[in-house]
């Protein structure tokens, strides 16, 4: 992930220990008594990358508690986080530098036909099938637009679907550029809604990673 942010964006990727590290009172208040322990693993991997992204900002260590499962980042910060089977990162950045910050990171396989369907518009389908084999492009793209929820909804704060940002992969970049769809952007509450957003990606180690930065205004 480090590769794919700017400097000023600060990321944590969990060690072996961080899935079963400390929580603060105010992120173990958002871990129900019936949470399984895949979730209990994630959740504290996250928190303990969250907190030492910070940390690399020259932060003192605060709570990112959860709010419908989304992270809520202290005062001044902006930050996102992600797991997928094996792995978890964090990054963060000051919110007087970095507008939004979006990361995700996904297994490196076929996508399901009726998963595929739910997440490509057509345009997207024509752009896939010309891209060179060896690559799940289809798990790229959906890596890429949960990204782009990741930016879109901090700043935003209404839902964006998959189908809401058109969305076109450089390979030979490692770069994807996504539009978003005109009715969204008009709807939005906010007057300042991103039309586009830039981004990175890199498959490696059996992983779909991809991340992008929202630039203040």
């Amino acid at each position: 992930m480090r590769d794919l942010l700017p400097p000023q964006v600060a990321v944590a990727v969990a060690g072996p220990d961080d899935w079963t590290g400390r929580l603060l009172a105010e992120e173990l208040a958002c871990l129900s008594e019936r949470a399984v322990e895949s979730r209990r693993r994630d959740f504290t991997a996250g928190r303990v990358c969250a907190r030492r992204a910070m940390a690399t900002l020259g932060l003192p260590p605060a709570p990112v508690p959860a709010a419908d499962r989304i992270p809520v980042w202290p005062s001044g910060v902006v930050g996102t986080i992600t797991h997928t089977r094996g792995y978890c990162a964090a990054a963060a950045a000051r919110s007087a530098e970095v507008r939004s910050v979006g990361m995700d990171a996904e297994q490196h396989k076929e996508l399901n036909p009726g998963v595929r369907r739910l997440i490509c518009l057509p345009q997207e389908d024509e752009h896939l099938a010309r891209l060179p084999a060896g690559t799940s492009w289809p798990a790229v793209l959906f890596s890429a637009k949960e990204t782009i929820y990741k930016v879109w909804h901090p700043v935003v704060g209404t839902w964006l679907d998959f189908t809401d940002a058109l969305v076109e992969i450089d390979p030979e970049a490692g770069t994807f550029r996504a539009r978003i769809a005109p009715a969204r952007i008009d709807a939005a509450p906010v007057a300042t809604a991103p039309r586009a957003v830039h981004g990175r990606f890199a498959v490696a180690d059996g992983l779909v990673r991809t991340a992008a930065v929202l630039p203040l205004p």
